[in-house]
Formats: C-alpha cells, structure tokens, sequence
C-alpha cells in the first residue's frame, strides 16, 4: 500500500465498493431463477463479492456518506439479471469479470485479484452450459437469419439494378424468401438428424451391460473395451476388474460400461433446429423486401432495405459476439460487412447484366 490514502484514493475505493455491491446483486438476482448446483455458484460468488465489499469497507471506515452511482452497464446488467436470468447476463457478466481493476490496484489484496480471475472462470463455465443447451437450435437460429438477410438482400440488389419492373423486384424477394427458407428447414433438419445418427452409432452402447457379472475375471475381455476407447492396458484392467467384482455384489446394479456424451445436446434437435431455422430464415428474408411491399421503387426502395438490413445485421453479430463471450462491437461490424460486401457484388453484377441487356 501506499503510504497515506488522498481523496482520489477514497473516490475509488468508493466506486470498487459500488460496482462490488452490484456484482453481488447480480449473482443473487441469477441464483434466484435458478435450483441445485448453479444456485449454490452464484451464491458462492455473490459471497464472495461481499468479501471484496467488506475489504473496501474497511478501508473506508465505514459507510461513507455519499456514493457513486454504479456503471450503465452494471444497471444494465442487474436490471437483466431481475427479468430475464438469461445466458445473455451471464456472457455479459463474463466480460466484465474479465475487466478487473485490482491488477494494479495497491490498495486489493492479491487473493482479491485472484478471485476476479477465478470468477471469470466461473462465470464462463455457468454460461457455456447455457450456450450447450441452446447451441443446435440458436445455431440455426442464427444462422438461418443472417442467411435470409443476406441471401435476399443480394437477390434484390442484384435483380433490382437490372431495371426490371417493382413487381418483379417484389416477386423475386418473395420466390427467394420461401424458396431459401424451404431449403434451410430441409437441410438443417437432415443435417442433424444426421449428425445424431452418427453420434448413436459411434458412443458406447449398453448391449453387452447384461453380460458383466458372467465375465471370467482373470481373461477378463471388459478390459478390450477400455483399451478400445483409449485406456492404458493396466487402467483398462483394473477397470474392467472393478466393474467385474461390483456387478456382482448381491442389490447393486450392474455397472455401465459406457458413459453418455453430452454430443447429443450441443447438436439439438432435429425439428426444432429445422423449424428454427425455417423461420429465421423467413423473418431474416423478409426484412430486404418490405420497401418494396410497401410500395417503394428504384433509389428510395435500395437505401430503405440497406439501412433496414444494415440493422439487423449489427443485432444479431452484436448478439452472437455477446453469447460467445467475444467483443460484440467487432462481431456486428463483421456481419454488416460481409453483409454489405455481398449485396454490392450482386449489384454490380445486375448493373452489367442490365446494361448487356439492353
């Protein structure tokens, strides 16, 4: 420490104390939408905030009179957390735990800097088991928006800068709309019940469970399993001893010799990754043929459904960077360029067509 604390010194613990006490809300906020092993967590980490308070506290000998208003984006944050306790606050929560001041704060301990490591860990692993349980559904999600963005937005471009007619314009948006959004229903729902086949057929199965307690324990072939999934020759032996003797103790149930994956959830499921992505698809496509719905045409129609689309694709880059724990900034101007970088090559290409046309 330093050797007499100045009235900036106070500000600051002052501000550690406020953003401390928000953090702890916000785990107690997520804790109480949540049972079992995640609520005892996020109550471990509220907890533990509270240390970090009572340390700024000490400090400041006591209360101090006034205090700062927490950031914008820890209100933001506690007023998510009360409504939503959604795997948004949680990725939200991981990037700020990641933005600890204590590095080079001389006045925390270094056991407080080390829990705001260690709880940016935590709050990473609580919300991957969040991106696990929605990762097959919202992938199609996602991707079946940004594909009817961008699909139709270059459709219309490109066919709009050949000079046909609005109508016509319109009708290719719509062809394109239900035609992409068939096509992505179809393909996701054949690609995960394809990948679900795959995975069934290659994790362990139960078939020889039944099997177990009749082994010879000395040959004991349970162990060519074991070695089969990658074991040692003696792990796999003792294993295979192990599961041998226990199955044949009188009221337990046989041991399984296998272990399921959690393949299954990351994939999801084959309807709901299908119809997902049919209708993100549909309301993704929709989105760059609504000027001309409404009856727009030629400059005034193109700039409408750039600005439009230009929208959505920073929400949902903003989104996804934000589930995936990345800088969601970087990710929207990503997709809005790519976005963008699409349509204006179909464009320019509808401008050569149109003039060879002519």
């Amino acid at each position: 420490m330093t050797a007499a604390p100045t009235p900036r010194d106070r500000r600051r613990w002052a501000r550690y104390l406020v953003e401390e006490r928000a953090e702890a809300r916000i785990y107690r906020r997520l804790a109480a939408r949540r049972s079992g092993e995640e609520r005892a967590i996020l109550l471990s980490l509220a907890e533990a905030e509270g240390r970090h308070e009572a340390h700024w506290l000490e400090l400041l000998g006591g209360e101090p009179a006034r205090l700062p208003r927490p950031g914008m984006g820890g209100r933001m944050l506690g007023w998510m957390a009360q409504r939503f306790g959604s795997i948004f606050v949680l990725a939200l929560a991981q990037n700020a735990e990641a933005r600890s001041p204590y590095d080079d704060e001389p006045y925390a301990t270094a056991a407080m800097a080390a829990d705001e490591k260690v709880h940016h860990e935590v709050v990473r692993g609580l919300a991957a088991r969040g991106r696990r349980r929605l990762s097959g559904t919202f992938r199609a999600a996602v991707f079946g928006a940004n594909d009817g963005l961008v699909s139709n937005l270059a459709l219309v471009m490109g066919i709009g800068a050949t000079g046909v007619a609005p109508g016509f314009v319109l009708f290719s948006g719509i062809a394109g709309l239900l035609a992409g959004a068939l096509s992505m229903g179809a393909g996701e729902f054949v690609s995960v019940r394809s990948q679900r086949e795959l995975l069934a057929s290659t994790e362990p199965s139960d078939f020889a469970d039944a099997a177990i307690p009749h082994l010879d324990i000395d040959a004991n072939e349970l162990a060519l399993v074991y070695r089969a999934r990658g074991m040692d020759p003696e792990e796999a032996l003792e294993n295979a001893r192990r599961a041998v003797e226990e199955s044949r103790r009188p009221g337990l149930p046989n041991p399984r010799a296998h272990e399921a994956s959690g393949d299954h959830e990351i994939v999801g499921g084959a309807w709901g990754a299908s119809i997902s992505s049919f209708l993100f698809f549909a309301s993704g496509a929709i989105i760059p043929v609504l000027p001309w719905i409404f009856g727009l045409s030629g400059l005034a129609a193109v700039v409408l459904a750039l600005a439009l689309v230009g929208i959505a694709l920073f929400a949902t880059g903003a989104m996804v960077g934000l589930l995936s724990g990345g800088p969601p900034l970087r990710r929207a101007l990503r997709q809005l360029l790519i976005g963008y970088g699409a349509a204006a090559v179909t464009y320019v290409l509808g401008l050569l067509f149109g003039v060879s046309a002519g």
